[in-house]
């Protein structure tokens, strides 16, 4: 029988559709895999084996099966969501231990659809920072085990680059769907305010959060927000038409430098999109001044308002500082209100002028080490989230889809991305052009170490179709 792991959710989904494979088998599978790989990385906090096993057997037996678009497909849901029976964490001690009742409306949508849930991803805790260490354990990233993921959904991006998922959920609020996909080479988009709903209790920090999935491939991505969103259209991607694209390699303010290799890698990323026929110019605009500091005081305002009413005692110490640093904008009301309000009503617009599309770098500087970096103080671990993703949450504030897409590898063999970003309603047009990206510049779909062959063996990193 063939091993489905390795394979693309498109993939699987078909063969389960049309019976060249059967969901419990695809399930047991992956199953396998990730007990064998997981304890090197910990991208999960709980997998789900029998109850997984148990609705995969259920899908094999629905009468509308052959209609299913996520047919079989097993899929990892990032632990700050609610799936019906278990807990949801958030990477916390301090968060309630009770199971949920029902599922967020993105679990809902995604088991409707015929998909799996195998398991809950580690994420850092309260979703705070772009690193994924927890008392749940430290997930590692699988191109080097020594770096983390990114974070939040840094665990759900670990699972999917080391094939041990082919789809997972994430959600973005100062780029923690694109944040670990730029650190471990695989595709999410964080799509526009609006597009994929939020269950009506969500905390979503000013209104920055939004679901969405990382995935190894466009199609993939573009079938999970599909399923996501409620909006099939997704999946029909076709060539997005010639583009005005800027390409803009500033820092969104001094401090904030960006690494030599992540501005190379945009600027060669706008000259491939040049050769396939966009218009592509460099975008000069300075980001104002006051923007910087309103993502950076809006973060610690959500930290804040994250471990509101949770025992202080069983926060991390990173957590705890965070948020009284939070407490305190609150109390001088510097919480960044005017700031947001600002850019998401006029100071975008006027940023992003003519462009259809803007071409930035993702990172500012390497994934971070991976360890306990909860237990730092807020200063370190500020300067560290900083620097690394200062160019996230300007999108998040805005409320425009945005989309990491990885573009190479660098001299330290680890991926190299960039993002895309466009105006509302343009989460297809950024999909079509990283699919164009990936058709010229074909991406590994797995780390090397955990690329799986036509056998279902763990080997050599070569890409697979």
């Amino acid at each position: 029988m063939t091993d489905w792991t390795g394979r693309t959710a498109v993939d699987i989904a078909a063969a389960v559709r049309d019976g060249r494979a059967d969901a419990a088998d695809v399930t047991r599978r992956h199953l396998d895999r990730i007990a064998r790989l997981d304890p090197g990385l910990s991208a999960f906090r709980h997998v789900r084996a029998e109850q997984a096993q148990a609705e995969a057997e259920a899908v094999d037996r629905r009468a509308d099966r052959a209609s299913l678009p996520l047919a079989g497909v097993p899929v990892a849901i990032k632990d700050n969501i609610a799936v019906a029976g278990e807990q949801a964490r958030s990477g916390s001690a301090a968060t309630a231990p009770d199971r949920s009742s029902a599922d967020h409306i993105i679990v809902e949508r995604l088991r409707a659809a015929g998909a799996v849930v195998i398991g809950l991803t580690n994420v850092p805790e309260l979703c705070l920072v772009p690193m994924a260490d927890s008392v749940y354990g430290i997930a590692r990233n699988p191109w080097n085990e020594q770096r983390t993921p990114g974070g939040s959904s840094g665990g759900s991006a670990a699972a999917v680059a080391a094939g041990l998922v082919p789809l997972a959920h994430g959600n973005d609020g100062f780029g923690s769907i694109r944040i670990p996909c730029a650190c471990c080479g695989t595709i999410g988009i964080k799509p526009g305010r609006g597009v994929v709903p939020h269950s009506p209790d969500d905390s979503t920090w000013f209104d920055l959060v939004e679901n969405g999935p990382i995935a190894t491939t466009v199609r993939d991505a573009a079938l999970g927000l599909a399923v996501m969103a409620g909006e099939p259209d997704y999946t029909q991607l076709g060539e997005p038409g010639p583009l005005r694209i800027g390409v803009s390699v500033r820092s969104i303010s001094p401090g904030f430098a960006i690494a030599a290799r992540y501005r190379r890698a945009a600027l060669e990323a706008g000259r491939l999109l040049e050769g396939l026929g966009h218009t592509v110019t460099r975008h000069t605009r300075r980001y104002p001044a006051w923007l910087g500091p309103a993502s950076l005081s809006s973060w610690y305002a959500s930290a804040h308002q994250s471990a509101e009413g949770l025992d202080r005692t069983e926060l991390d110490r990173s957590t705890r500082r965070l948020a009284a640093i939070g407490r305190t904008l609150a109390a001088v009301h510097l919480q960044g209100d005017q700031a947001r309000d600002r850019w998401r009503t006029e100071a975008a617009e006027r940023f992003f002028g003519e462009i259809d599309v803007l071409l930035l770098p993702a990172l500012s500087r390497p994934a971070a080490q991976a360890k306990r970096w909860g237990e730092h103080g807020a200063l370190r671990t500020s300067a560290v989230s900083t620097r690394t993703a200062s160019l996230f949450g300007s999108w998040n504030i805005a409320g425009w889809p945005a989309l990491a897409v990885p573009v190479g590898v660098d001299d330290d063999a680890m991926p190299v991305a960039v993002q895309l970003v466009a105006k509302p309603g343009g989460e297809k047009r950024l999909l079509e052009l990283a699919a164009q990206i990936e058709a010229a510049k074909p991406w590994p779909r797995h780390a090397p170490r955990y690329a799986v062959d036509a056998t279902g063996s763990t080997g050599t990193g070569a890409r697979q179709q």
